[in-house]
């Protein structure tokens, strides 16, 4: 790999690999010309993700024997990259226009900006909740796919925590945490604070990153001048039970690094509302699958 590249580009596949194919291609075209390393961490997915080399022949592939994990795969790949920025890009995104120019030419300038996430849409072109206020427990209730918030979306506590419904469209502004699923990363600041934590099998490792960046005095910036768009679930839509569990799982693991004592004694109380919020989206999920099965069946 050429270590004298301005940017690495990170991405973890499981199961994905004809979204990753599309992503390739939206980033060279993206690229155009701009030397970069490219680094996928592939966690022993069955769709043949060998693929990829016979179309992009220079990428850095390395195919783990099993699912390690997000956070341990994107850093295997950090250990291996060496260039002033890191992009940790899902597999399931396309790149926008112009992202990496104005990315790239921001982060040259404002060099206390330690993570940078540009807008993100949905599939169908709505804005994703991807700049955050840091989790609290009214998170659990108000987060970006909770219940509360889809039935009222312009609700006061909603509002202060998905900080990208206070942005006007174009102007950078300050953040507490961005969405993993595309985050520009400084090599400085990874190397003041180190990669993602490995306990975090997946979700929640890109709120503890933040953290522990800004603690480090770093800026966390949300551009909306740059956009990319993220068919959400690519990979953990296949295996729902799974990624709802480690969802979960990683929120509790949160939780206890960072409530420690004396919120120790609400343990049980967080278990319990994390258990009975399982069984919610699952349900959720269960009913969704039986409408739309029964649809098409009708159709």
């Amino acid at each position: 790999m050429d270590c004298s590249t301005q940017l690495d580009i990170v991405i973890v596949n499981y199961n994905s690999t004809d979204y990753l194919l599309r992503c390739l291609e939206s980033v060279y075209r993206e690229l155009d010309g701009r030397a970069v390393n490219i680094y996928v961490a592939d966690n022993g997915s069955k769709d043949d993700v060998s693929r990829l080399l016979d179309q992009f022949p220079e990428i850095d592939l390395h195919i783990n024997a099993c699912n390690i994990g997000f956070a341990r795969a994107v850093n295997q790949c950090i250990e291996k990259s060496s260039s002033r920025y890191l992009l940790i890009l899902n597999p399931d995104t396309i790149i926008g226009k112009k992202c990496f120019d104005s990315v790239l030419e921001f982060m040259e300038s404002h060099q206390r900006v330690g993570v940078l996430g540009p807008k993100i849409y949905d599939h169908d072109f709505k804005v994703q909740g991807s700049a955050r206020s840091f989790p609290t427990l009214a998170t659990a209730l108000f987060g970006r796919n909770t219940i509360l918030t889809r039935l009222f979306p312009d609700n006061r506590v909603s509002r202060k925590n998905i900080l990208n419904t206070l942005s006007d469209g174009s102007t950078p502004m300050g953040v507490d945490w961005l969405s993993g699923a595309c985050m520009f990363v400084r090599r400085t600041a990874v190397d003041a604070v180190g990669g993602l934590d490995n306990h975090f099998f997946m979700y929640w490792e890109d709120a503890d990153w933040c953290i522990r960046l800004k603690n480090a005095g770093w800026d966390i910036i949300y551009f909306p001048a740059a956009f990319v768009v993220h068919f959400v679930g690519g990979s953990s839509e296949r295996n729902l039970m799974k990624a709802v569990l480690e969802f979960h799982k990683s929120a509790y693991y949160f939780f206890n690094k960072y409530y420690p004592s004396p919120f120790g004694v609400l343990k049980p109380l967080v278990i319990m509302g994390l258990s009975v919020r399982v069984c919610f989206v699952l349900a959720v999920h269960g009913i969704r699958r039986w409408i739309s099965k029964n649809e098409n069946c009708s159709a």
